[in-house]
């Protein structure tokens, strides 16, 4: 129920922030053409990205809420990964042409309406900092929002560098300001992208969920009074916030109540450090007997 009630408030604000960013990027195009801008029409072209990366957002939300079926076994969570990693692939195809676009422009500069660039990239900050603002909780769990909190973390410090870039050229008057600022935009998307499609390509490929430590994880399990050891064991991400674990545990020749005990330990281990909820554990039974000392593993005798 509560998973359910956050991705309805997820895709409600998904909405509003789509809503609010297209006005905003038609709004951009035409001061950017009207200034003659270049760096407004890239960021124009930037904040477009974060309008598709909103729309597959939302999609993805809307996927990842759909249960498990006899063909999808484990539900759509990684719906959420795969449009995360398109966008990231958009955006370095975007950030391409826009330091194509600045190479021309450096070779030609040419005047720009910097009073327009200025009022502009002020109305860019307060959007991107207001979904931010709304996001700002549910992207520390979600690569998808977080793409998407990227994107919008890197159109504000764009619109930063705009402002102040047209308070250089007023200053100034150099028109090579403005070609260099859409550089500076197209290197901060390809850094934001990047770091989508490296976390993106590790939960497609099954690696080891960001942050966690098999070490850890391994030690942890090993720890749990009754475990004798723990092997073949594997931790992957079903989407960016569930993550399922599989493993070999040798335990004493216990009887089935002791051995229940001790999943249930392992499994509460897992849940509290990890996250992890979804597992698939094997017992393996040593041949020798319980030990007596001190531990709580229930002793059965067997009927003769």
């Amino acid at each position: 129920m509560h998973q359910h009630s956050s991705s309805e408030r997820q895709g409600r604000l998904l909405k509003w922030s789509l809503a609010l960013t297209i006005l905003f990027v038609a709004a951009e195009l035409l001061a950017g053409l009207q200034a003659h801008s270049l760096a407004l029409l890239s960021d124009a072209g930037h904040n477009f990205t974060d309008a598709l990366a909103l729309l597959l957002a939302a999609l993805a939300v809307y996927f990842q809420a759909k249960p498990a079926n006899d063909v999808k076994t484990y539900g759509y969570h990684r719906a959420g990964v795969l449009a995360a990693f398109i966008n990231a692939l958009t955006m370095l195809l975007l950030s391409a042409f826009i330091f194509y676009e600045s190479w021309e422009r450096i070779q030609n500069p040419q005047p720009v309406h910097e009073m327009t660039m200025m009022v502009v990239a002020s109305l860019g900050i307060v959007v991107n900092v207001l979904i931010m603002w709304w996001f700002r909780h549910d992207q520390e769990h979600d690569v998808n929002l977080r793409a998407a909190f990227l994107h919008m973390m890197g159109d504000a410090l764009g619109s930063v560098g705009i402002v102040i870039g047209a308070l250089l050229i007023r200053a100034t008057g150099w028109l090579i300001v403005d070609p260099v600022l859409s550089v500076l935009i197209g290197l901060l998307i390809v850094w934001s992208a990047w770091t989508i499609v490296k976390e993106c390509l590790n939960i497609l490929l099954e690696g080891l969920p960001r942050g966690m430590k098999l070490e850890s994880v391994i030690g942890a399990v090993r720890g749990v009074e009754g475990v004798r050891d723990v092997h073949d064991l594997h931790v992957w991400s079903l989407g960016s916030s569930t993550h399922a674990l599989s493993c070999h545990v040798q335990i004493d020749d216990v009887p089935p109540s002791a051995s229940e005990s001790i999943l249930h330990c392992i499994n509460d281990v897992l849940r509290r450090r990890f996250h992890i909820h979804h597992t698939t554990i094997q017992f393996e039974h040593a041949s020798c007997a319980v030990s007596e000392n001190g531990c709580s593993i229930p002793a059965h005798s067997h009927p003769h």
